[in-house]
C-alpha cells in the first residue's frame, strides 16, 4: 500500500515538472508582430513600441488560463490635479501599483502610470488616467512573468527586427 501511494506522488511530481516546462516554454516565446503596436513618442521623440492592455490579458488568460490568475490594485494614487486658470482645463497625473497573482501563488507587483493634459472636465481627466494606470501597471507586472507577456518589448533589437515585418 505505501509503495502505491510512493508511485502516486512520483507520478504528481513528474505531472508538476511537465507543466512547469510547458508554461515555462510558454513564457519563453516572443510576441508576433500581431500583438505589436507603435505610436508617436512623446515631444516628437522615437517610436514607442507597445502592447495593447486587452491583447496582454487574453495572452494571459491563453498562457495561465481564465481562472489560473488575477490582479489586485495595491495603490492607487492621484499625483496631482492641476487646473489652467487661463483655459479652465485640467491636468491630472495617477500613479498604480498592480499584483498578478497565479494559482500557485507565485506574484508580482509594478508600477503604472496615466497622464493627460488640458482636459475639459476634472472627473473625466480623473477617470481616464485612473483606467491608463491601472491598464499599465498591469501590462508592466504581466511582462514579469516572461517575454510572451511583453518582456521582449524591452528588447530594442528585437523590437527593431519585428517590426521590419
Amino acid at each position: 500500500m505505501q509503495e502505491l501511494q510512493q508511485q502516486r506522488e512520483e507520478a504528481q511530481a513528474l505531472r508538476t515538472a511537465q507543466q512547469i516546462a510547458t508554461l515555462q516554454a510558454k513564457l519563453n516565446q516572443k510576441l508576433g508582430p500581431e500583438y505589436i503596436s507603435q505610436r508617436p513618442g512623446p515631444s516628437g521623440g522615437p517610436k514607442l513600441t507597445y502592447a495593447e492592455g486587452w491583447k496582454i490579458i487574453n495572452l494571459a488568460n491563453e498562457v495561465f488560463g481564465f481562472n489560473g490568475w488575477s490582479s489586485s490594485i495595491m495603490t492607487l494614487s492621484t499625483d496631482y490635479v492641476d487646473l489652467n486658470p487661463e483655459t479652465q482645463k485640467y491636468s491630472v497625473g495617477v500613479t498604480a501599483v498592480v499584483r498578478v497573482t497565479l494559482r500557485d501563488g507565485v506574484s508580482h507587483e509594478d508600477v503604472g502610470y496615466g497622464l493627460l493634459e488640458n482636459c475639459k472636465s476634472k472627473g473625466m481627466a480623473l477617470d481616464k488616467c485612473k483606467k491608463e494606470a491601472v491598464t499599465d501597471a498591469l501590462k508592466r507586472t504581466l511582462r514579469n512573468f516572461g517575454n510572451v507577456l511583453g518582456n521582449c518589448l524591452y528588447d530594442k533589437d528585437y523590437t527593431k527586427e519585428i517590426m521590419k515585418m
